[in-house]
This record gives structure tokens, sequence and C-alpha cells, in this order.
């Protein structure tokens, strides 16, 4: 067994240096022949994670998104996606193997730990201080930002106790393949991701050189997000409101620099205001390819006519729509990074929960003012007690964060607190469905991982 995770290991190396030589030229200063480049410079560190084809280019995982209830798959799309793509949207465990989450995760996760290695035997001085600290916050968040997603792709929801035994993923914590891989809890994930979330917030600069870059904005947005699934909905509001010092900006769908007209093909900008920190969705097994997935007719239908997002987010496909708000100003890339309306909904939820309605209808408020047409008076959303403003904070969510790789994982934590929500698909007649809490809820790990390390199988 152990032979196996060897020979495991030694290709995921073959295959990261393999892409590491090719990806990182524009970055790093090489010689004719680039197989003799060992990084060993601050420079070289900056240049591993600034190589966006292994950190930030359809690499976030997208097997839940895929699993979601957001979107569909019309017979023709069904049957174009092959027996392996059928399987998993229909939540049947299918054998899958290397060009999945699981491997594009873990490049990046072993790039970042390559990187602390280096930094390691790098002195930092007064000199190079903030190209230090701004390499070492940045492995930090991109480890932390990876453990977090796959977890929540591959683990149960966290739920106190249970997560203690429940199993997460592996927390590879430096880049020695003779290290064997075991399964962690999803409590002991969580707890590295705040972990590595906490100390890059601490290094990072407020603001980065570029969005693709992460920033002290980038690490709050991620513990944010991370004490969201966890549910801890003070914690998750302090660093919500730490993000939006940093930037509470929101693009005005009325007419903005960073849109174009509503109706175009992809109507925002990259890059735009609301951006965080960039990345993208990887394409789940061929489920998350626009021209064979829809828009659950039921959600498009109920975005109200005056609401702006109904034009900027969707275009007809008869007889369905077609998505198409993506913030990657490309019609089959989909955003998965951190942006300002995702915290605005973050802080709103948690204001809910910690009974702060009028806080919470004011964030909600706040967004949805700048999504509704300018001609026809915007009158405020209001709550009639804390359910009620659950219930229209978390309807907002769903329309407003379509196809961000977060669907899935806000259902599994919804189930956890009664929310009984069971997901249903119907391909040519037959039915199939999610119970609500269903241990499919931890998404199987690649069958080939499954056999080279001998780690158990959700």
């Amino acid at each position: 067994m152990k032979n196996k995770r060897i020979s495991f290991f030694v290709t995921v190396v073959l295959i990261f240096f393999a892409i590491v030589i090719t990806g990182c030229k524009k970055y790093l200063d090489v010689k004719s022949d680039s197989r003799l480049v060992i990084p060993k410079t601050l420079q070289d560190v900056q240049g591993l994670l600034d190589d966006a084809n292994i950190m930030n280019l359809r690499t976030s995982p997208s097997f839940g998104e895929a699993s979601s209830d957001d979107l569909f798959l019309p017979l023709a799309g069904y049957n174009a996606v092959g027996l392996t793509g059928q399987e998993a949207y229909t939540w049947r465990p299918t054998p899958y193997r290397i060009g999945n989450d699981w491997n594009l995760g873990y490049l990046a996760i072993y790039n970042s730990n390559l990187s602390l290695e280096l930094l390691g035997k790098i002195e930092r001085s007064v000199v190079n201080s903030a190209a230090w600290d701004n390499a070492q916050g940045s492995a930090l968040f991109y480890r932390a930002y990876y453990f977090l997603m796959l977890t929540s792709q591959h683990g149960l929801a966290y739920d106190g106790s249970h997560s203690t035994t429940d199993l997460g993923v592996v927390l590879r914590l430096n880049s020695d393949f003779n290290v064997p891989s075991f399964r962690s809890s999803v409590d002991e994930c969580y707890r590295q991701v705040v972990n590595d979330g906490m100390q890059a917030l601490s290094l990072l600069p407020d603001y980065p050189q570029h969005v693709m870059r992460p920033s002290k904005g980038a690490a709050a947005a991620l513990l944010s997000r991370c004490y969201l699934y966890m549910r801890k909905y003070d914690l998750c509001l302090q660093y919500a409101q730490e993000a939006l010092k940093l930037n509470a900006k929101l693009m005005n769908f009325n007419g903005d620099p960073d849109l174009l007209a509503l109706s175009t093909a992809v109507p925002i900008k990259k890059f735009n205001k609301e951006t965080i920190w960039y990345a993208e969705l990887n394409s789940s097994f061929g489920i998350t390819n626009v021209t064979r997935f829809r828009i659950d007719s039921t959600l498009y239908a109920s975005y109200n006519t005056n609401d702006l997002r109904k034009t900027a987010f969707f275009k007809l496909a008869t007889p369905y729509q077609q998505f198409k708000g993506n913030y990657t100003a490309t019609a089959n890339i989909f955003f998965s990074g951190f942006a300002t309306d995702e915290i605005y909904l973050n802080s709103a939820e948690c204001k809910a929960k910690l009974n702060d309605l009028v806080g919470a209808m004011d964030d909600l408020n706040t967004l949805l003012k700048t999504r509704w047409r300018n001609t026809v008076a915007y009158v405020p959303m209001v709550a009639t007690g804390k359910d009620d403003a659950l219930v229209k904070i978390r309807d907002e969510r769903r329309k407003e964060l379509l196809m961000r790789g977060l669907r899935f994982g806000d259902i599994k934590r919804y189930n956890k607190e009664g929310a009984n929500i069971t997901l249903k698909r119907v391909i040519d007649g037959k039915t199939f469905t999610l119970s609500p809490n269903s241990n499919y809820y931890a998404l199987p790990l690649p069958t080939d991982i499954i056999e080279l390390t001998g780690m158990p199988q959700n």
C-alpha cells in the first residue's frame, strides 16, 4: 500500500512540475533549458503562486454545482454527458478518475505547500518583508481555499460533535510525496481552513496588485464563507464586516462602467468592482457546460419583472432559460472567487440569525436596490420576524449567487437546520431524488485515489 501511495504522489509531482515548467515562464526568469530551473528565490515563489492555470483558472471544485438544484439537463444534454456524467447528475455513485476537482485542487495545494517550504529557506528582512509576507499569506490563502471547497463538497455538512467523526478530505501540509494520505475529520478540515485563513489575514496587504492575487479582503471573505458553512454566525458576520470595510462596492445594474447592455450575450465585465478575488469553476463531468444545462424554471420565474438580473443573468434557449450572468466575461466559464454581493448576503443572513432584523434587511436592500429598474420605485423588503427574514435572504442568495459553486453547500447547511429540501431529477419519465441529510451529500472521491491510497470512500 505504501508503494501505491508513493507512486500516486510521484505522478502528482511529475504532473505538477510539467505544468509549472510550462506555465510559469511569464513569471520566472528561466534559463534556456527550463528543466534545470529549481525555484529558490522569493521571486520564484511568487511566480509559483502567480501561475493562474494552477491556482485560479477553471480549478475550483464544481461537482457540487453539478449536483445542485439550480440547473437541470434536458434529455439532449443528459444524453451528451455520457454514463459517468449521467450517474453523477442523478446522485448515483460513479467511478471517475484523474481529470477532476480532486487532482486540480491538490495540485494547487501542493503548489502552496512547496511555496511555504521554499519561504522557510528564505530569510525575511526589512527589504523583502512586504513581498515575503505577501507570498506567505498567499500560499496559506490558496491552501485554505481549496481545503474549504473540497471539504464542503466531499464532506457532510458541519454539524458540531458529528463533524469530529465524519470524514472530510486529506490535509496535506507538506510537499513530501512519501507521507501517506489519510482522510481527516470534517472538524479538523474546517479548523485547518480557519488556521490558514487567520494567518493569511495577518500577512496579506489590504488590496492586491491584481484581483487574481489574494488580499486581506479575500482572506476575510474566505473566513466569512468558512464560518457560514460551520453555521457560526457571529464569526461569519465579523469577517463579512471586515471584508466590506475594504470593499463594499456594488454594480448598479441600471448602468455601470463594469456592465455592457444587459441584453448582450455576456453583460458583466471581468474583474469588475465587486470582485474581491478572482477564480473559476472547473467543468464537472460536462454537466456544467452552458450549452447542455438549463436553469430551473421555478427559480427563473421567481425574479420580479423589474429585477434587472432577469435580463442580465439569463437568455432564452427555447423553451428554457440559459445562464449568462458570469463575472468571467465568458459564456461557459463560471466565477468561483469572492465578490461583495456574496459578502452582503453573508452579513444579512448572519444578522437575521442573531436577531438584528433591521440590519439584516438593510444589507439585503442595499444589494437589491442596485439590481432594480430605476424607472420603477423600489419598495424595500421588510421582515415580519426572524424566520421570514431568513426565507427572504436565502431566496435572494440563491438568485444572486447562481453558478458560483455555493448552492450545494447551502442546501446541506439549510437541511441541518430543518429546511427539508429534497432534490429531484426527472429524466425521460424516470424520477431520481436526493433526500435531506443523505450521506450522498458527501460526494464520492475519485476512484483512482481510493484504489491508490486505500482511503475509505464516501
